[in-house]
């Protein structure tokens, strides 16, 4: 067994990164609740398309179809906690323009957007940044 801890969320945003870099159509990346949350996060706002979810030997993966729509991607650490009215003050940080690009928070409720946390009035731990 490993003595270090694999951060799968960081592994999985820096496969996407390169592979969209290169203009890979398709990325496999491991498959966990989170990073399932977090792919179903991207799909729905049109970072990548479809994705299948498939089990190599021991490990669940997932196919990712890329769209090379990904201008900037990126894990945040440590994930800082934010209340409801702190929001605002990452978006101006991680995010290039307003409505132009979307914080990954995770929240009580699961993981959300930052659009999606200010409408509910949560806060959470902001996880990723995607323009």
């Amino acid at each position: 067994m490993a003595d270090f801890m694999v951060d799968r969320l960081a592994d999985t945003i820096n496969k996407i990164k390169t592979n969209e870099n290169i203009g890979r159509p398709t990325c496999v990346v491991y498959s966990t609740k989170q990073i399932k949350a977090f792919i179903d996060i991207l799909k729905d706002e049109g970072y990548i398309g479809t994705y299948e979810e498939f089990t190599d030997r021991y490990s669940k993966k997932l196919r990712l179809n890329l769209t090379n729509k990904i201008n900037g991607i990126g894990v945040v650490k440590p994930h800082y906690s934010m209340s409801s009215g702190d929001i605002r003050k990452y978006e101006e940080r991680y995010i290039p323009s307003k409505d132009f690009g979307m914080l990954v928070i995770s929240t009580s409720k699961g993981l959300m957007t930052n659009r999606k946390a200010r409408e509910n009035n949560i806060g959470g731990r902001l996880m990723a940044y995607i323009y």
